[in-house]
């Protein structure tokens, strides 16, 4: 059982929504745009944040899967 499932909330700043995704703390400084609480080795995103991450980070993402094909 990890630790979303256990209930850990959101670790956007000002967020206490509950966790849904958990993501590499490496990964989630790739957006500047949300000020992430990244302490430990992973950053936990609530629905909301997690939509604004993936939006933020598609062109970066979509160019480290090309360099891998």
């Amino acid at each position: 059982m990890g630790r979303v499932e256990k209930g850990v909330h959101c670790s956007v700043q000002g967020c206490d929504n509950s966790a849904e995704r958990s993501i590499s703390s490496s990964k989630a400084s790739m957006a500047g745009d949300l000020v992430i609480n990244t302490s430990n080795k992973r950053a936990y995103l609530c629905r909301q944040h997690y939509k604004e991450w993936k939006k933020a980070t598609k062109d970066d993402r979509e160019n480290e899967r090309a360099r891998w094909a």
